[in-house]
């Protein structure tokens, strides 16, 4: 019997064929970018849950407030003693260790290259697993000389994973070092918001004793594990006033200040790192859980959408077989038997659909993976296996695209079917469902059309945005603050500016698009509490090489005396006090000047405040400013622009900006790139043009835009199959009606506008519905954004417009072929 079963619905697919294609088709791609997407889900979802014990490990985390604006910073990095203190001061704590990163030279067969060496406590590996090919987590960091690096890095260096033993020679702060390969493990899964490859201890030498007891620098990340059953909710409770006990106070313009008050700490667990609010992580990789849960909705939308239209198609092809049923139960054939075979053939169709959606995802997955760089695997069996999953969503949606006929149409009395010669002209019903399923088909693309209009309008109105400066043949090199480069760097830059095509140059310690941040406290005469504002070294010129404006007064130069304030870069109590003593002049942009009270830019000019810009035992530097600038976006248009004081120190200023003029900027490139690697061979040159640097900045968003944007035609595509199978079922319910009104005289035209009108009512409703909700949606990702675009009609008309003309297209043929049908057909009583 099942085999019979088989045959029929198999030849009743061959007897349809533009039927079977669409509707497998169509559910195929819901199913294959459902699961292509929930993969992507849950690859997100998973970072850092293959670390044993991860429930146990937490990232201290830090959250700046700006007490005057309400702004908050969250960063995952840490004082480097609050580990310590962590330890002390809470019983369960039973381990911490301090992590870091650094990128020190390394001589690889002679050549150097830049490479970062992450540094970290001896009991690292305890907290943060890994797997060890050679060495285990005792022995590994031993020493600050012993190293632990991956089996990638052994490759590459040595040619082998049996590397223990061997020697990796660096050239740190201008000294070689040679470090003792002492462990070798797998290389971490792209799934973590780790990425260490190359690890070793430290010593407490090397960390700045201003940095070992200060609660004021962020340059590292505190991992700790807790004891079985630590209330991890009721420490972070009291980390507040626990911070208020631990760091230390100092006397900041006659005010004892915490070195931590502007900062709230939380424990956050190893899971929800990646995807938590806490940026600048050691990889920099991390996630957005409001958009990875957009994602997981959208993918379940799209396979219901698609789900619905199978039902839809099932359903008005199966009306049309009224006639059938009402003849095999006349030869004999039991509803049982009907309801089975109706449900049999729906099944077969579900199965055809998810065995090509899931082909569909096997070819589409190394696209996939390449693209978001991620490890998107999944298998068909096991826990996490996709079979029985597959077997249940075809199973569901082949009964759901088979009830219809299977128990509506089988419930037909035979001799009333065949004596009022009843069809799918004419079914019980009003359609209703099949009409709000359809506007919900639609609400839903046009709202993937009207957000994808407005993240690529967003997008394109950051890159095209006045920064106030001009990026155009700006040349940023790294790494200019390296010891190696500082006994030839101005003749180093000297050179640089003699290659033709090079207007200027200057260093900096702020780059564009780049992630460091210094705030200092400034002192303003009758202010008791200090402001927190950026302040950055740069060289003389850099307004000029960078082409900012000039509001009011001057930028620094070499033949003022206090325009530089540079102090020997190791600490120099003498120097640093001499500097105090003399004070310095500097530079601020627009809106450090007013949010110091400054009503305009020339009324700033001469007046005087005090930075604490030396070690507090030292006191505050008097700081005159001799210029306002506009305010400049280096970073992206989610930040603001920033209160920034740009003054002179030629000790820390680790990019050069070089400004190129040229036809031939790449060739230019190059000419700088050949002058580097004659002045020096210790070090690599890294340079990007400041184009490109700022294209980086929007590089996820833009994956977002990209994703909605697919997201958004197979959302059109899916809808259109949907309106297709409502057209193909009122039309098969209104061809009598058709037929009577041509016989009355109604032209084509006439029948095709009815038809259209009826059909296009679904979409006109679909855009009252999708307009509000893509408005607030919309509303919520721009206020990320610092400068955003307006919520201007335009985009909601236009996708509502786009979706309108889709129907038109898609029912436009349907209607045509319906209208020009010979009424006698219609009409004809058999």
């Amino acid at each position: 019997m099942l085999r019979n079963y088989l045959i029929v619905g198999v030849r009743s697919l061959l007897k349809n064929r533009a039927y079977a294609v669409i509707n497998i088709f169509g559910l195929a791609i819901g199913i294959a970018a459902c699961l292509l997407i929930l993969l992507y889900v849950r690859d997100q979802e998973s970072f850092d849950r293959f670390v044993p014990d991860h429930e146990r490990v937490y990232q201290l985390q830090s959250r700046l407030t700006d007490t005057e604006t309400g702004r908050d910073d969250p960063t995952q990095m840490s004082p480097f003693p609050s580990g310590a203190a962590l330890a002390k001061d809470y019983a369960a704590v039973e381990t911490q260790a301090w992590f870091g990163n650094s990128q020190p030279i390394i001589l690889d067969r002679g050549q150097p290259i830049l490479d970062s060496i992450s540094i970290t406590a001896p009991n690292f590996f305890t907290i943060f697993p890994v797997t060890f090919v050679h060495g285990d987590a005792a022995t590994a960091l031993k020493d600050p000389n012993s190293v632990a690096i991956s089996t990638t890095y052994a490759h590459r260096f040595f040619g082998t994973e049996d590397a223990v033993g061997k020697t990796i020679t660096t050239i740190d702060r201008g000294a070689k070092r040679d470090l003792r390969v002492s462990a070798i493990f797998k290389p971490l899964p792209k799934n973590t918001h780790q990425a260490f490859g190359i690890v070793r201890s430290y010593s407490d030498a090397e960390i700045d004793p201003q940095n070992r007891n200060s609660w004021g620098n962020y340059n590292g990340y505190t991992y700790v594990k807790l004891r079985k059953g630590a209330d991890v909710a009721a420490i972070n409770a009291t980390l507040d006033s626990w911070k208020d006990r631990e760091a230390p106070k100092n006397m900041v313009g006659g005010v004892l200040e915490s070195d931590a008050h502007t900062a709230h700490y939380t424990l956050v667990p190893l899971a929800d790192i990646h995807l938590g609010q806490g940026k600048g992580g050691p990889h920099g990789n991390e996630g957005d859980r409001t958009t990875v849960y957009t994602f997981a909705v959208l993918a379940v939308l799209i396979l219901v959408m698609a789900c619905v239209n199978f039902t839809n198609l099932a359903t008005a092809r199966g009306s049309q077989r009224a006639r059938e049923v009402s003849l095999r139960k006349v030869l004999g054939a039991s509803r049982r038997q009907l309801v089975v075979q109706f449900l049999t053939e729906s099944i077969i169709v579900a199965s055809l659909a998810t065995l090509l959606g899931l082909a569909i995802v096997e070819v589409a997955l190394p696209f996939l993976r390449s693209y978001l760089d991620a490890e998107l695997n999944y298998s068909y069996f096991g826990h996490d296996g996709i079979l029985l999953p597959a077997i249940g969503l075809v199973l569901l949606v082949g009964i759901a695209g088979g009830a219809y006929p299977a128990f509506f149409l089988t419930r037909f009395r035979p001799a009333q079917v065949l004596k009022a010669n009843r069809s799918g002209a004419d079914p019980h019903g009003s359609g209703r469902l099949r009409n709000a399923l359809v506007i919900g088909q639609f609400a839903i693309s046009i709202g993937l059309i009207i957000c994808t209009t407005i993240v690529f309008a967003q997008l394109q109105y950051a890159r095209s945005v006045d920064p106030g400066f001009s990026r155009d043949g700006v040349l940023q090199i790294e790494n200019a603050s390296r010891t190696v480069l500082q006994p030839i760097i101005e003749t180093l830059t000297c050179e640089i500016e003699r290659v033709p095509g090079v207007v200027s140059t200057a260093r900096t310690s702020i780059g564009i698009n780049t992630s460091n941040r210094t705030n200092q406290d400034v002192l303003l005469p009758g202010r008791a509490k200090p402001l927190i504002v950026g302040a950055y070294s740069v060289g003389f010129g850099y307004p000029e090489t960078l082409k900012m404006r000039l509001i009011a007064g001057r930028t620094l130069d070499r033949s003022h005396a206090l325009d530089d304030a540079t102090v020997p870069e190791k600490r120099d109590d003498a120097a640093e006090q001499a500097l105090v003593r003399r004070g310095m002049n500097v530079v601020v942009n627009e809106s450090a000047a007013r949010r110091m009270g400054f009503t305009d830019p020339a009324s700033a000019l001469g007046k005087q405040f005090r930075l604490s810009l030396v070690s507090y035992e030292n006191g505050t530097v008097p700081a005159t400013i001799v210029g306002v600038v506009g305010d400049t976006r280096l970073r992206s248009t989610h930040e603001p622009a920033g209160d920034m004081i740009f003054y002179h120190d030629a000790n820390y200023s680790p990019w050069l900006e070089v400004r190129i003029q040229s036809n031939d900027p790449v060739g230019v490139r190059n000419k700088i790139e050949a002058v580097w690697k004659h002045m020096t061979s210790q070090l690599p040159f890294d340079a990007d043009f400041a184009d490109e640097r700022a294209a980086r900045m929007y590089k996820t968003d833009a994956a977002v835009g990209q994703i909605f944007a697919a997201f958004a035609v197979l959302s059109v595509i899916v809808g259109c199959l949907g309106l297709y199978g409502l057209a193909s079922f009122t039309a098969e319910r209104r061809t009598k009606e058709i037929g009577i009104r041509k016989v009355l005289g109604a032209r084509t035209r006439d029948i095709v506008r009815l038809l259209v009108w009826q059909f296009c009512q679904p979409v006109i409703i679909a855009n009252l519905i999708a307009w509000p909700v893509a408005w607030w949606v919309m509303r919520g990702w721009l206020d990320r954004f610092d400068l955003r675009i307006a919520l201007i009609p335009i985009p909601f008309m236009a996708a509502g417009g786009l979706a309108l003309v889709i129907a038109i297209g898609t029912i436009a043929g349907h209607a045509m072929s319906v209208a020009r049908a010979n009424p006698i057909k219609a009409l004809r009583y058999e």
